[in-house]
Formats: C-alpha cells, sequence, structure tokens
C-alpha cells in the first residue's frame, strides 16, 4: 500500500485532482480533516455518472483507535481501520459528495491517518489505477473477536453457491456463525451459505445478511478464498523458479536431470515441467525427471518450472545442455541383474531387490517388467512398484541399461502377489438403502446403534443412477420411480437427493445426538455417514451405481471409449469430489468430500436380462471389462493428486449364464478389488408373482439341494466354483448373505415342511409393495406360527406356517455359522449382507462370530 501525507484540508484534494490525469478523472476521491479527535470523510464522485459502492480503508498511528462512527459503520484490526457507509451515502450522485451525511469517526487520540485508499486506489487520487474488481469477492469487517464477510458478485450475472476459506492464529478457533454454517479443521475455518444468502444478484453482495462469527481471541483471519480464489480476487502469487538444474546421468536416448526444490508461492507446489526449448518434455511430482526419446550425439537444453495445484507456474530455471552419447563408442550390454527377489508387499505395491549388473561404462538404470510391459525405471538395486491390484500375482524381470543404453539380459524371474484388501482377517460389507429412512425408519445411526458398525468394514451406498440424457452419473433430483416394478421406465431421472444430502436430521436420527438446524450445506445420510466414520474411522463407505432398477443404461455409458471416460469422470466428480448439485440449499462444491472412498458397480446385468427396458449391447462383456478398467485409472490418478487409493468392487452374479454373458472374469479381476457374489435370490415370488410364484425354494442355499425340482441347481457353492476355475484369487471374493425373507403363500403340505412344494403366489409382505419380501426382524416378529426348520443337506433356513399357509427362505444365525465356516475353509475374503435394515444386531453378530 502506498503511504502518503494526509489531505489535511479538502482544498488539497481538490487542487490534487486538478493535476490528475484523464483516464483518473473517474476515480470516487475522500478527503480527510480533523478537528481535534473528530475525523471526517468527504468523498466525491466527480463522474458525470451515479456511482454505488464504495468503502475507506486507512490506518492510524499504533495504540490509536477509532469509534463512535457517524453515518457508516467501522471495524478495527490492529492499526487498520476499514469504513462502510450507511445504505443512504452507498450510492453518491453525479458530481456530487456525500455532503451533508458525510462519515464521521472518533479518535482515542489527535492523529494524522498513515494511509487511505477508496475501492483500493489512494484516497487523494494519485497513484495508479485500482485493479478491475474480482468477479467475486470477500471482504473481512472486524473488530476484536466479533468478524464478518462481505462477499460481493461484480458480474452482471447471479451468483448461486459460494463458500470462504480462511486460517486462524494458531490456538484461535470460530463459533457461533450467524447467516452460514461453520466448520473448523485445525487452523482452517469454512464458512459455508445459508438457502437465504446462497445466490447473490448480479453486483450485489451477501448484505444484510452477510456471514459473520466470534474468535476465541482477537485476530485476524489470513489466506482467505472464497471459491477457491483470494477473497481481494488478486491473482495467487506463483512459486519462485527451481534452482541448481543440472544432468545426472546421461545415455544414448535419454537425459536425467535434478533440481533443488522450488520455494512455493501462495498455494503448494504440486509438481514441474521440463520444457526441452519451449516443449514440455516431462511433467514429474519429484525434483528428479529422465527425458527419453532423444536422438543420440545430440546437445539438448532443457529449464524446468515450477506449478502450484491450480497451474500457476514459476519463471523458468536457469538452463542446463546436455549431449547425448554416441552409441557407437560402447556396444557392449551389461551383465544381467541376479537374484530378483521379492522383499515384501502391501494391497497395491510389491518390493523387488536384485544384486547388481556390471558394465565397462557405467550402469545408467534399470528398468522394471510386469511380463512383457515395462512398469518402471529406477537407478538403483531396489524398486517399489505402485498402482497394483489387491490379491494379485505379478510376474517380474529386470534389465539392466548402460550409459549408451545397451540393455542386458532379462535377471531371473519372480512372482510378488499383492496382500488383499482387508490385510488381516475377514471383509464384512453390508449395503445400506438409500429408503430406509421412510417406511423402515432404519437411518444411519442404527448401523451404529445395532452395533454393526463396528462389525463391518465396508458400507455400500445403495444406490446411484445414471443419467438418461447426458450419460453421467445423475444427482441432484427429487423424482421418484413408478410403482409398477414391470415399467421399463421406472428408473429414467430418478433420485432422491431429500434424502441423500437434503434432508434435516433430528437429535434422534443423528449418529451423534446432534440435530441438523437446517443451514447445513450437508444434510441428509451424507451427513450422517461422515458422522458415522468420525465415530468408526475403520469403516469405508462406496456409492453402489445401479442396482435392479437403475442399471437401464449402463450399456450405453461403457459402449465407447469417449462415453466410458466421460461417465467415470462424472461419477468421480460427484461422489468422491464430492461436487454436488445445489438442492434447496443444499449440496454444492466440495459439500459431500470424504462421503465416499470409492466406487461399487452393480450393473444388473451386462450383457443379459435384468429390469424390464433394460438396454443390453452385444459387446457388453467387452465394455464392461473396459469401464471397470477406465474406472480403476481414473482413481488411480486422483490418487496422484490426494494421495488415498479409492476402492473399486462390484456386484456379480451367481448365474453361470449371466457370468458367461457379461464377465471376463481374469481381465475384470486385474482392476476389481472385491466381486461381492450374490449368495441369494436363487428362487422366490415377486410383488408382481412373475418370477416363481407357484413354487417354494430356498433363496440362498450353501450346497446343491438333491431335492431342488429344477434342471439347473443354484447354489453359493456352485457360483463361487465358476470364480475359482476362473483364476480368480479367493480373497477377492465376497459371498451374499441375506437379511431379509422371500415368501410364499397358499403353500401345499408335503416334501420337508413344504420345502420345494406348490404355493398361490407371493405371501404378504412388510410393505405393501413389497409382496413377499420382509426384513429378517419383522419375518420373526410378524408371521405367526412360522416354525423354523434347518435343511441339513443344503444348508438353508427356512420356516413354514402349516398346510395352505406361508413358507419363508432366509439366512438366520445357524445358516451364517455354517456358511461362514465354509468360506473361511475356501480362504474366501469374507461376507457381503443385502441389506442392513433387516436386522435389529442379531444377524450381523453371527457374522462377526463366524469370521473371527
Amino acid at each position: 500500500m502506498r503511504r502518503f501525507a494526509v489531505v489535511a484540508l479538502v482544498l488539497a484534494v481538490v487542487t490534487a485532482l486538478a493535476a490528475l490525469p484523464a483516464n483518473a478523472a473517474a476515480r470516487l476521491t475522500a478527503a480527510f480533516t480533523l478537528n481535534g479527535t473528530q475525523g471526517k470523510f468527504v468523498v466525491t464522485n466527480p463522474n458525470p455518472t451515479a456511482v454505488t459502492g464504495w468503502s475507506i480503508v486507512f490506518d492510524l498511528p499504533a495504540g490509536v483507535t477509532a469509534s463512535n462512527p457517524q453515518n457508516a459503520t467501522i471495524a478495527q484490526n490492529g492499526t487498520r481501520v476499514r469504513l462502510t457507509p450507511a445504505f443512504y451515502i452507498n450510492t453518491i450522485r453525479a458530481n456530487g459528495t456525500t455532503e451533508p451525511w458525510s462519515p464521521t469517526v472518533t479518535l482515542s487520540a489527535a492523529a494524522q491517518l498513515t494511509s487511505c485508499t477508496i475501492n483500493g486506489a489512494n484516497c487523494d487520487g494519485t497513484g495508479p489505477e485500482p485493479p478491475p474488481p474480482a468477479p467475486v469477492a470477500a471482504e473481512y469487517h472486524g473488530s476484536g473477536t466479533q468478524g464478518k464477510y462481505v462477499v460481493k458478485n461484480n458480474t452482471t450475472a447471479a451468483l448461486n453457491g459460494w463458500s470462504i476459506t480462511f486460517t486462524l492464529p494458531s490456538g484461535v478457533t470460530a463459533s457461533n456463525a450467524q447467516n452460514a454454517t461453520l466448520s473448523q479443521t485445525g487452523r482452517q475455518v469454512t464458512l459455508s451459505p445459508i438457502y437465504y444468502n446462497t445466490t447473490i444478484a448480479a453486483g450485489g453482495s451477501t448484505e444484510p445478511y452477510s456471514p459473520s462469527f466470534t474468535l476465541s481471541a482477537a485476530g485476524e483471519p489470513t489466506d482467505c478464498r472464497v471459491n477457491d480464489v483470494k477473497c481481494d480476487g488478486s491473482p495467487d502469487a506463483p512459486p519462485g523458479a527451481p534452482t541448481n538444474v543440472r544432468s545426472t546421468i546421461v545415455t544414448t536416448k535419454t537425459v536425467t536431470l535434478a533440481w533443488n526444490a522450488s520455494v512455493p508461492g501462495d498455494l503448494p507446489i504440486a509438481g514441474y515441467d521440463v520444457y526441452r526449448g519451449t516443449t514440455v518434455a516431462a511433467s514429474v511430482t519429484s525434483t528428479t525427471a529422465t527425458i527419453t526419446g532423444l536422438t543420440p550425439n545430440t546437445a539438448y537444453t532443457f529449464t524446468v518450472k515450477a506449478k502450484d495445484r491450480k497451474g500457476n507456474q514459476s519463471p523458468a530455471s536457469q538452463a542446463v545442455t546436455a549431449s547425448t552419447k554416441n552409441p557407437a563408442d560402447d556396444p557392449t550390454p551389461p551383465t544381467a541383474p541376479t537374484n530378483l527377489r521379492t522383499t515384501g508387499a502391501t494391497s497395491t505395491t510389491v518390493s523387488l531387490a536384485w544384486n547388481a549388473s556390471t558394465d565397462n561404462t557405467g550402469i545408467a538404470g534399470y528398468d522394471v517388467y510386469i511380463g512383457a510391459n515395462l512398469k518402471m525405471t529406477v537407478e538403483g538395486t531396489t524398486a517399489v512398484v505402485t498402482g497394483l491390484s489387491p490379491s494379485t500375482d505379478y510376474v517380474f524381470t529386470v534389465k539392466a541399461r548402460d550409459l549408451y543404453d545397451n540393455t542386458s539380459a532379462a535377471s531371473n524371474t519372480v512372482t510378488g502377489s499383492t496382500s488383499d484388501i482387508i490385510g488381516n482377517g475377514y471383509a464384512r460389507v453390508a449395503y445400506f438403502v438409500q429408503w430406509g429412512i421412510y417406511g423402515r425408519q432404519y437411518f444411519v445411526r442404527n448401523i451404529d446403534t445395532t452395533g454393526s458398525a463396528a462389525k463391518l468394514t465396508h458400507i455400500n451406498y445403495a444406490f446411484g443412477n445414471i443419467d438418461p440424457v447426458n450419460l453421467t452419473c445423475l444427482h441432484g433430483v427429487t423424482k421418484g420411480t413408478t410403482p409398477n416394478p414391470q415399467d421399463p421406465n421406472q428408473g429414467d431421472g430418478a433420485g432422491d437427493a431429500e434424502a441423500d444430502y437434503g434432508r434435516p436430521m433430528s437429535a434422534s436420527q443423528s449418529v451423534d445426538g446432534v440435530a441438523d438446524t437446517g443451514w447445513e450445506r450437508l444434510r441428509g445420510n451424507y451427513n450422517q455417514i461422515l458422522k458415522l466414520k468420525a465415530k468408526h474411522p475403520h469403516l469405508k463407505v462406496l456409492i453402489s451405481l445401479g442396482g435392479w432398477t437403475f442399471s437401464k443404461y449402463f450399456a450405453d455409458v461403457a459402449a465407447t471409449q469417449a462415453a466410458r471416460e466421460k461417465f467415470v469422470k462424472s461419477c468421480i466428480d460427484i461422489y468422491i469430489k464430492g461436487n454436488l448439485p445445489v438442492v434447496n440449499a443444499s449440496g454444492g462444491p466440495g459439500s459431500a468430500a470424504g462421503v465416499f472412498d470409492g466406487i461399487d458397480l452393480d450393473w444388473e446385468w451386462p450383457g443379459a436380462e435384468g429390469h424390464p427396458g433394460n438396454h443390453i449391447n452385444p459387446n457388453d462383456k467387452a465394455n464392461n471389462t473396459a469401464l471397470v478398467a477406465e474406472f480403476r485409472k481414473q482413481l488411480d490418478e486422483l490418487t496422484l493428486t490426494t494421495g488415498k487409493r479409492y476402492d473399486l468392487t462390484a456386484f456379480t452374479p451367481a448365474d453361470p449364464a449371466k457370468i458367461t454373458a457379461g464377465w471376463d472374469l481374469p481381465e475384470v479381476a486385474k482392476n476389481l478389488d472385491i466381486f461381492n457374489i450374490q449368495g441369494y435370490d436363487f428362487h422366490g415370488s415377486g410383488s408382481d408373482n412373475s418370477w416363481e410364484p407357484n413354487r417354494t425354494g430356498h433363496q440362498g442355499n450353501l450346497y446343491n439341494d438333491p431335492d431342488d425340482p429344477y434342471n439347473f441347481k443354484f447354489s453359493v457353492e456352485s457360483a463361487v466354483n465358476v470364480y475359482l476355475q476362473a483364476g480368480v484369487n479367493p480373497r477377492k471374493l465376497t459371498i451374499g448373505l441375506a437379511f431379509y425373507g422371500r415368501g410364499w403363500q397358499g403353500v401345499a403340505a408335503g416334501g420337508k415342511n413344504g420345502e420345494w412344494q406348490t404355493a398361490n403366489g407371493a405371501a404378504p409382505g412388510q410393505f405393501q409393495e413389497e409382496a413377499g419380501n420382509r426384513g429378517y426382524t419383522n419375518l420373526l416378529a410378524s408371521v405367526p406360527g412360522c416354525t423354523v426348520h434347518h435343511d441339513e443337506v443344503a444348508v438353508a433356513t427356512y420356516c413354514y406356517t402349516g398346510n395352505g399357509g406361508q413358507w419363508w427362505t432366509f439366512d438366520d444365525a445357524w445358516s451364517i455359522g455354517k456358511k461362514t465356516a465354509w468360506l473361511r475353509s475356501k480362504n474366501l475374503l469374507g461376507a457381503m449382507i443385502w441389506e442392513l435394515s433387516g436386522d435389529n444386531g442379531t444377524l450381523m453378530s453371527a457374522v462377526d462370530a463366524g469370521l473371527r
């Protein structure tokens, strides 16, 4: 800020104005006069048109304070004071002044101002033109422990959505937010709007409903950003230039460079670009880079620029020149590396070591191969190979390269295996249904109060839909489905943003017992998931895309590479980055960040029939494989930015015909972390009686039942065997358990207590629209006289009320015990559950006991 002698008389200002260049004539000026301790600002508008919107920022000598403002409000922090005019003088007429209502202040001592600006320009009109206003800016008004930000929209269009972040001094906390919601992590505070000030009109501001707060101690915030732009609209300072750029290894076709790290600007450094002339030759996140594909015996000049997370670049480093070698000078390759061995592994990495090669000119580096594909290049004799899939075997070899790019023969081969996604123990994956908060009255809170949250490893949130027009992940809609389950358009455009993130939860519905105010950007199930994860940090939560009703357009989004890339990008943006559409003042950029830890794909079914109206493409099988690979690729790319790995799982069929039609198991296994195999719905009768209304049957038997009259006999064992015989690692497989029952009515006596007997359609369900379906707890309580039986041969539980009555098939603690013992004997990863609302904790405890 330019400092100048304080103007003491209006006449002096007028004299200064006469000397101003023509391009400065439109500026407002402010003349300050002092009478004892009473100071007064007269603001003049030399324009032929009225000017609306102004404020004055001035500095006082140390120890002097301003108070008792008239025709204005003031806020003082240290020596700096911001004066904001009363509304009746905020507009100054053409060629007019603020008189007779010019703002005044009382000073604690007679003192001259040490600096003064109006709208960013010197109060006396001298100096450079003020910078143009930022499209969106936020001004801080604070005094003592009270703070307020006024957000201004300087554009010609309405601004829909904003948030402010700022940093407080160490030990200071913010609370008591007004006209905003407030969250604080460490020293950083985020202010988010409430529905009535979310939208700011063109040229308007958040006044008189600007967000305010109370600080635990006096101190002015720093590092203020509104919508990730500095609050004063100034550009982010770029990083400093890298220094000491040097070539460390030169071969016939490569140059390896190293440099000293740059000094960050306003933002952390995200990486470096290496230039060969004006062309980017490499982009890296470390302070070394190897430039490949060069011409032998040729001189090259390189520079390096740092960049921050927003892409702002530093000045170029000093140039360094290196000349590639002439291959004719050394035709002799190095010896092959020996004793290649694995030294460790995680779920996504394998560590390797080997004995060094020898060469007459020196070793430039080692190339690490997975199969025939070059994976990475290192300088030393160890490597940590990253980006691998859990529970997967990889075959590695290593070749040495000398300084003349002669390549050695391959080392011995070694097989390295990544560990499973769990690490120790068994996975417990359960679905939470979005709609459970309605008729079922099952909230995220219930996952905790039933004890299930402490026992689970993963929660899959069901379900995310696909936009039928844009073929992207669909969110932000509240359109419901039609009640007819056979309507081929039942899922088109459907969603429930209200349940997901719009509905305020009461204290009795909240995980931590704290009710939503209704002003939060994130409410509903998503906010409760964040609270649940805070209470149970081991939990991972995945968004499940598709399901029975929402799988209609999977074939379309998977059909081409362009469609896959677009779809996956949109899903990651919404669910992983948390950029939710704004609905009823909830949502907005980043509002759901941290809710989801990965993606669960529930395509029912690629290449085979599913819900009526589903699209089927003859290339679904190959496209499904490519879609899974695209999700893994984009999730791994995000990991490079965030440092967090994201899970990728899928709900997969038990029917061998559906597996053959849509699942290239060995290829999909290269990218998928978990196959959640459907272990239920082998038999049943739905509400429309279109399934198997006339015969009872087990819905989730472990083994084939010799009494089963159907030509193909479904069982968990036969389903899992298809995966194992295809070479899928057992530690990628979970088996599905049913926390609900399938039922028939009018069941004839005979067989084993109604087993495989004739029936007269679906039994009455827990809900009118769900005939033939009851949650486990509801089934036991609501079907009187249903005697429980256990089929020891098939390992299946059922109950029967007697001749002509109801017959239900379900899992209970007995069958769960048998199934968990079996999966442990097969070294499977664990169990998957559909779905949590059917259980009061009894079945989850049985799962936990069986997997200990």
